[in-house]
């Protein structure tokens, strides 16, 4: 039997605290705005398009903020099964392997368990999210220059999340009754990152591919490339495409 909501994404699940928005901010209404959206049963293609008169940044750091807490508590209902001995390295099935490099601790892409990997990203998408001159809650202090950019790196990084959930863990997920519930949560995300082109085509291959996605949301219209070892120059991160 399927778990509701409330029992599949406990605050026992949780990977970290949540970050929230403050009342009484422009994007705190903003916020309350998309769940109301979403709650309404509206078409999620148009649950994610801009408010008329509303910013694009701040719909952005809404939906890059939502994203992480949900994600975050996706990975957190699989944590447990994601171990050193199930998944000694952070990959999407055979072909695709993700290593970490962030040029402090570790200075070259390295190989890494997943759950490291995940406490890794996730610590540093925080950092971000938390930064005051990247996500400005002050009214009044803009956004930075760079700020599509950076959230463009934390949406293309969170994706690798569903890739290792999807592959690795997809069993255990509907074991749970948490499918509908995961999927849900990526077609919004698919369609808020395509509808403002926030991630490269090239980063969403190991899903289009892959069994689960075929014939479904997954499957993504791409150019025909040929297959050989890739490395992605991606800035403070490396992405890695090993190919079998």
């Amino acid at each position: 039997m399927a778990l509701c909501l409330g029992q599949v994404f406990s605050k026992a699940r949780t990977f970290r605290p949540k970050r929230r928005f403050e009342p009484g901010t422009q994007r705190f209404e903003l916020y309350k705005k998309a769940q109301a959206s979403l709650k309404s049963g509206l078409d999620l293609r148009k649950v994610v398009q801009l408010p008329e008169g509303e910013n694009l940044n701040d719909w952005i750091a809404v939906h890059v903020v939502d994203f992480f807490n949900r994600i975050n508590l996706i990975y957190g209902t699989v944590s447990e099964y994601c171990t050193e001995r199930t998944c000694p390295i952070m990959s999407g099935g055979l072909r695709y392997e993700y290593r970490w490099q962030d040029g402090e601790d570790y200075k070259k892409p390295t190989k890494l368990p997943a759950l490291k990997y995940m406490t890794l990203l996730m610590d540093w998408i925080e950092s971000l999210i938390n930064d005051e001159d990247i996500f400005p809650t002050r009214v009044g202090v803009p956004f930075p220059k760079n700020f599509q950019q950076v959230c463009k790196k934390i949406l293309s990084r969170l994706f690798r999340v569903f890739v290792h959930v999807y592959i690795h863990h997809f069993d255990s997920i509907c074991s749970m009754g948490a499918e509908a519930h995961i999927n849900t949560c990526y077609k919004h995300y698919y369609y808020f990152i395509t509808e403002f082109h926030l991630i490269d085509n090239s980063e969403l291959e190991p899903l289009v591919s892959h069994p689960v996605g075929k014939g479904s949301l997954l499957r993504y219209n791409l150019e025909q490339r040929s297959w050989g070892h890739t490395v992605l120059q991606g800035g403070h991160e490396n992405f890695w495409l090993d190919f079998i």
